[in-house]
């Protein structure tokens, strides 16, 4: 349900501001959100004891951004009980940017340093599959094997070295 109202909310954004103006807004979500990681700002946020007027106070002293519809996006989200939404309106918003880009960001996650070069191979080789440009950070991981991670699209793709092994083994048992 909760994601349903955080598209719709970001469906009004891109409706109401233009890309320059979006990407600075993100910018600004971005930072509300990782407030929204702290406890006590969610107690803040999510207390009956606290009278709305103060929430929106509050939530307006953390905002950098003076874009008067911006700020009256805040009061909105505010009047409705609907301040613990601010993550996922930035997740989404993050989503729709990347959908109307056709750029998306990924991870490769394996237990060895693997080479640039072969990051690269896998970026133009995925890039061609979705027709989209992916980029691909490495990351270090206790996996054994390799693991490709690309959220945006709901894509996980892994290479483990135990799993191999072991289809090996049932086949070698199948064959005698």
């Amino acid at each position: 349900m909760s994601n349903q109202l955080a598209r719709k909310y970001v469906k009004a954004l891109i409706k109401s501001f233009d890309e320059t103006e979006l990407k600075k807004i993100h910018i600004s979500l971005e930072e509300l959100s990782s407030a929204c990681k702290v406890k006590k700002f969610t107690n803040i946020i999510n207390s009956p004891d606290i009278d709305s007027a103060k929430r929106e106070e509050f939530i307006l002293s953390l905002n950098v951004n003076s874009n008067v519809k911006f700020i009256n996006f805040l009061k909105l989200l505010s009047e409705n009980n609907r301040l613990e939404l601010i993550p996922e309106i930035c997740y989404e918003l993050k989503y729709q940017e990347a959908v109307n880009s056709n750029q998306f960001n990924g991870v490769v996650m394996c237990d060895f340093d693997i080479s640039e070069q072969k990051i690269k191979i896998l970026e133009d080789n995925f890039s061609k599959k979705f027709n989209s440009t992916i980029k691909l950070h490495k990351s270090t991981a206790e996996y054994p094997g390799v693991k490709v991670k690309i959220d945006d699209l709901g894509l996980e793709v892994s290479f483990s070295l135990e799993r191999l092994k072991a289809q090996m083994s049932e086949y070698i048992l199948k064959a005698i």
